[in-house]
C-alpha cells in the first residue's frame, strides 16, 4: 500500500468515522434537552467529513486515470481497502460513541452558556477540554451490548433499510469510478453517474430511516420511550451501518457493471 492509497484511505475513515458519530449527537440531544443545538454543533464536524469527500474523489479519480493500464485486479483491490477503511471507521466509531456523547453534551452546556463556536472551540482544545476527554473517555457499556437481545429498539424492517443505505452510500462513488476501469471509453461520464447508485440510499434514509428516528428522539424527550430503548436502537442502527459498509463489498462491481451500461446506454 503507497502513501497515496493511505492517503485516501485516510480520507475514508475520516467519512465514516464522523458518520457513525452522527448517532451519538441524538444521545447528547436526548440527555441535554438541547435537541436543535445538538445538531446545529455537529454541523461543524459535518463540514470536516464534506471537506474530506471533497478531496477524496479528486485524489481517487487521479488514481484512477494513472494506473487505468495496469492490470484491472490492482485498482478493484485498490476500492477493497477503501470500502475496508469504511469498515473499520464504523468500528471505531462505535467504540468511541460514549465518549464522544459526554464530551458533546459538555459542549452544548458550554455553548448554551457563550453562544460563541469560537469560544466553544477555544475551550476545546486550549482550556482544558482536552483533560475532561480523558476524564469521561469510556468504551461501550457491557450492558448495552447483551440488551440488544432482549429486542431491537427498532424495527427489523428500519434497520434492514439503513443497511441497504449504508451500503449504497458507502458504494456509489467508489462504482462510478471503477466503472471507468471497467469501460475506460465512458470513464468521464461513469464518474458523474454515482447519483444511480447514492440516489436509492438517499431516497431511503430521507422517507423513512430520519424521520423515524427523529420521530424517536421526539418520544424520548416527551417520555413516550426510555432512555434505554433508545440506545439499544442506536446501538442496532450501528450494528446495521457497519453490515452495510460490508456489504458494500458485494455491491461494488454490480454497481461498477450498472453505471457502466447506463453511461453507454445515455
Amino acid at each position: 500500500m503507497d502513501i497515496q492509497l493511505l492517503l485516501i484511505c485516510f480520507l475514508t475513515f475520516v467519512i465514516h468515522i464522523i458518520g457513525t458519530l452522527a448517532y451519538s449527537v441524538r444521545i447528547a440531544g436526548v440527555r441535554t434537552r438541547r435537541i436543535a443545538v445538538s445538531f446545529a454543533l455537529f454541523s461543524i464536524l459535518v463540514l470536516v467529513s464534506r471537506t474530506s469527500n471533497s478531496f477524496l474523489g479528486p485524489f481517487l479519480a487521479k488514481r484512477v486515470e494513472t494506473n487505468l493500464d495496469s492490470v484491472g485486479d490492482a485498482l478493484l483491490g485498490d476500492f477493497r481497502w477503501l470500502l475496508v477503511s469504511a469498515s473499520i471507521a464504523t468500528v471505531a466509531g462505535a467504540f468511541l460513541i460514549p465518549t464522544f456523547q459526554r464530551v458533546f453534551c459538555r459542549a452544548v452546556v458550554h455553548f448554551q452558556v457563550h453562544r460563541s463556536v469560537p469560544k466553544l472551540i477555544l475551550h476545546g482544545f486550549f482550556k482544558g477540554g482536552i483533560s475532561y476527554v480523558k476524564d469521561v473517555a469510556s468504551i461501550p457499556a457491557a450492558k448495552n451490548m447483551t440488551d440488544i437481545r432482549s429486542g431491537h429498539g427498532v424495527s427489523m424492517r428500519i434497520t434492514l433499510l439503513n443497511v441497504f443505505a449504508t451500503a449504497l452510500w458507502t458504494v456509489g462513488v467508489f462504482a462510478s469510478l471503477y466503472a471507468g476501469v471497467l469501460d475506460p471509453s465512458v470513464r468521464v461520464t461513469s464518474s458523474t453517474l454515482s447519483s444511480i447508485i447514492n440516489g436509492g440510499a438517499t431516497i431511503m434514509m430521507a422517507i423513512f430511516i430520519d424521520p423515524h428516528m427523529s420521530g424517536m428522539t421526539d418520544d424520548v424527550v416527551e417520555g413516550k420511550v426510555s432512555e434505554s430503548q433508545f440506545r439499544k436502537a442506536i446501538v442496532w442502527l450501528v450494528g446495521s451501518r457497519l453490515a452495510g459498509t460490508l456489504l458494500a463489498q458485494a455491491l461494488l462491481v454490480p454497481s461498477a457493471m450498472l453505471i457502466a451500461w447506463v453511461a453507454r446506454a445515455i
